[in-house]
């Protein structure tokens, strides 16, 4: 069952999060999830089952530019998460029709997503789930 993230389960979405993102500081990281669960464009949640919570998924709506996309708004995955032993269970493919839902009701058309190159894991999972590959990206910087 999805539960919307607030407060009181901050702590644990913190936990899972470090899981997806485990180059991140906790306290860092539980800043970023207080701000995006309280956030007009943006809203978490934790998929529960038997009082525990074993995935996430942060969503948001962009309004500017998404590759590949011919809309926008658009609804955007920014992170899904399930516990490891509870994948291939259908959890992620019920949270991912859920963010469809959430767009919808918020005027999207499209839901779009990404992942680092590297990350054949998550590039397996979105194609398998109904997701449609767009373009692949390198960016880079220089110090000046």
């Amino acid at each position: 069952m999805m539960i919307e993230a607030n407060e009181k389960n901050l702590d644990k979405l913190t936990e899972l999060g470090l899981k997806l993102w485990p180059d991140n500081v906790y306290e860092d990281l539980k800043s970023e999830f207080r701000d995006s669960i309280v956030s007009d464009d943006e809203d978490m949640f934790l998929y529960e089952d038997a009082d525990e919570y074993i995935g996430f998924i942060q969503l948001s709506i962009r309004n500017h530019y998404v590759e590949g996309c011919e809309s926008s708004p658009v609804a955007y995955l920014e992170g899904i998460f399930v516990e490891e032993g509870n994948r291939r269970s259908g959890i992620a493919q019920d949270m991912v029709i859920f963010a469809e839902k959430w767009g919808k009701d918020r005027g999207c058309v499209e839901l779009a997503s990404d992942c680092e190159l590297e990350n054949t894991l998550s590039i397996d999972f979105h194609k398998a789930i109904g997701f449609e590959e767009v373009n692949r990206l390198v960016c880079f910087k220089k110090n000046i």
